[in-house]
């Protein structure tokens, strides 16, 4: 990757949904060699896919929470188990292998108060294998983003 595929990268960072004219001409190149880079990332897998990003207070998820998770054993089929639970789960929209005092970070968003307490009853408190769970719910955002440096 050279300086002209990290400013392709920025911009579509920056907006996902510009077309290659718009690019190109941002980046300044021309359509064909833009599209080649843009193609040459995804191929590589640098670009790994485009979404959109989706206000989770607006679209009835106003509460998130980072669930810390420790498992009482660590062999293949608890681990396993779990994190198949974790890929299931549409409440989970990120689940992290940690070190320190906790196995797993969760990062959950849910309704209200009351879904929190369905999801913690209906899902986690059912997954068997878990030893602790700690919750630490999020009261503001001061940076939230998916660009990369």
């Amino acid at each position: 990757m050279d300086a002209k595929d990290r400013q392709i990268l920025r911009e579509l960072q920056r907006d996902g949904r510009l077309t290659n004219a718009e690019l190109s001409e941002r980046v300044n190149l021309s359509p064909s060699p833009c599209l080649r880079r843009v193609r040459n990332l995804e191929h590589s897998g640098v670009i790994d896919r485009y979404v959109a990003i989706v206000d989770r207070e607006a679209a009835g998820y106003p509460v998130s929470a980072f669930v810390q998770v420790t498992l009482a054993r660590h062999d293949r089929e608890v681990v396993a188990a779990f994190e198949a639970r974790v890929r299931e789960t549409p409440q989970i929209l990120t689940c992290h292998l940690m070190t320190g005092s906790s196995d797993y970070l969760l990062q959950i968003v849910v309704a209200g108060l009351d879904a929190y307490e369905d999801f913690m009853r209906g899902t986690l408190h059912d997954t068997p294998g878990i030893a602790t769970i700690n919750t630490s719910f999020v009261y503001g955002t001061v940076k939230d983003t998916v660009e990369l440096p």
